[in-house]
């Protein structure tokens, strides 16, 4: 099973793909796509989308794992992560790829075994669990990883039809390759 996992950003769009056979888990392809300050808006969001319907093109993911977009001080940044956001999951849709989606802090519970982990130590533990050396670069594509590896761990602990009940807020939302939540 290949997983990707992507944090989500305008500027930075961190990506990751992470395949699962058993229960080895090994990193396949880790990156990001930028689109420069300078371009207008919705040039930068065609960009994204150009560009992102390349990556899942080239990869073929089974599934996408999206990062929840939730914070921001700043409304300006936290509506332009929102429309990439939107932008990268109807083009995983597009795709025939499910999308779930999780917040920062289940990524953190799931990756380091608590929800308040600072940044560095789930990058020791994706590195801990692909068996790397070094942390991955640039630090988007790392937490994309890591958000792949978060979904591998909740799929492989749920049962579908425990995820995708409401009941049960925190194994992610879950949408069908037509965009219908299930």
């Amino acid at each position: 099973m290949f997983v990707l996992g992507v944090d989500p950003g305008l500027t930075r769009c961190g990506y990751g793909c992470v395949e699962q056979r058993g229960r080895i888990q090994k990193a396949v392809a880790a990156g990001v796509i930028a689109t420069p300050p300078s371009m207008p808006l919705p040039e930068r969001l065609a960009e994204l989308q150009r560009e992102f319907k390349a990556l899942l093109a080239e990869l073929r993911p089974d599934e996408v794992a999206i990062e929840r977009v939730l914070f921001q001080v700043n409304v300006r940044t936290a509506m332009s992560v929102g429309q990439a956001s939107g932008v990268l999951m109807a083009e995983s849709v597009n795709a025939g790829c499910s999308v779930t989606e999780y917040s920062p802090n289940e990524v953190k519970e799931a990756v380091a075994g608590w929800g308040a982990a600072p940044k560095a130590q789930v990058e020791r533990m994706v590195q801990t669990i692909l068996g790397i050396d070094q942390p991955l670069r640039p630090v988007d594509a790392s937490d994309a990883i890591a958000i792949a590896l978060c979904h591998l761990a909740r799929r492989s602990r749920v049962p579908r039809h425990v995820a995708s009940s409401s009941k049960n807020p925190a194994a992610g939302r879950r949408l069908s390759p037509n965009g219908v939540p299930r």
